[in-house]
């Protein structure tokens, strides 16, 4: 059985029904506040959870979840474009229900105008039509790549820490989303205290209703400091399997509870396309 005809069969078993592949963006103003770590991670708890979910490493020039997963990507979506690979061979399987999409440069993977190629790529990618989830993490800051990610995804999560330079490039990334979505979820990191995290979304959320009205910000939950997350990082494990029952694995499935919710109440925009190969193509669209 070749990759694809495996990653087939992996899709047709699943514990859900299909409803779409929903999109969700993890983003934030700034390197170094542990955005990667929390997309994989929250990509875990869904899967743990019987979500089909697939990781998209959009991070320009950073592409660390192969890392993170320690698991190893010999080529990435960028070699797929360039008709070097197949689409079903960039696809790691990390573990049940969980994929990784080894990414590029967000810019470079679209500058391709092959339309063989790019009709192709469209077809191999139907291989995982059964993703429930699609995270991606994209670079930080608000780069016209980044942002052209953001717009094209169903959720925008921006993680931030208490440290004053990343509150304020949080702003400006909700001030960018705000200006294509009707709500944004915010999900404080490395805080000391759940009045920690209440503080820095409250100070955001005051600049936001000060410079561009009442918007739809909202507060997803919060990741506490804590030894469990640094160790998982350095052993390049997940927090979410190694200590399932600390602070910050807890927190984070209740904001995964609080997503989940949230996208089943959320009245879906049927002009977008719910679909894995969908998304790419919206991206396309937008690049």
């Amino acid at each position: 059985m070749d990759q694809a005809s495996k990653l087939r069969d992996l899709m047709s078993k699943t514990t859900k029904p299909h409803k779409g592949t929903h999109t969700v963006a993890v983003t934030s103003g700034k390197g170094g506040v542990g955005k990667s770590t929390l997309s994989a991670n929250l990509a875990n708890i869904l899967a743990l959870n019987g979500y089909k979910v697939a990781l998209f490493d959009a991070d320009i020039g950073l592409a660390n979840l192969d890392v993170i997963l320690n698991v190893r990507a010999e080529q990435n979506l960028l070699n797929v474009m360039r008709g070097e690979c197949e689409f079903s061979d960039i696809v790691i399987n990390v573990k049940e229900n969980l994929f990784l999409v080894p990414g590029e440069s967000g810019a470079d993977i679209f500058k391709f105008n092959d339309k063989f190629l790019f009709d192709k790529f469209m077809n191999d990618a139907s291989v995982l039509e059964g993703i429930d989830y699609l995270i991606i993490d994209t670079g930080a800051g608000i780069g016209p790549a980044t942002q052209t990610f953001l717009d094209a995804s169903d959720e925008v999560i921006v993680v931030t820490t208490p440290d004053p330079a990343a509150i304020t490039d949080a702003y400006a990334v909700i001030k960018a989303s705000c200006a294509h979505r009707k709500r944004v979820f915010m999900l404080p990191n490395n805080v000391k205290s759940a009045q920690e995290a209440e503080r820095i979304f409250s100070t955001i959320a005051g600049v936001v209703r000060r410079n561009i009205g009442e918007v739809g910000l909202e507060m997803l939950g919060f990741v506490p400091n804590d030894k469990v997350v640094m160790r998982s990082i350095k052993s390049r494990t997940l927090f979410s399997d190694d200590a399932p029952n600390t602070e910050p694995s807890v927190c984070l499935k209740d904001a995964v509870s609080k997503l989940l919710y949230a996208v089943e109440q959320k009245m879906l925009d049927t002009s977008k396309e719910k679909s894995f190969v969908g998304f790419f193509k919206r991206l396309a669209e937008k690049f």
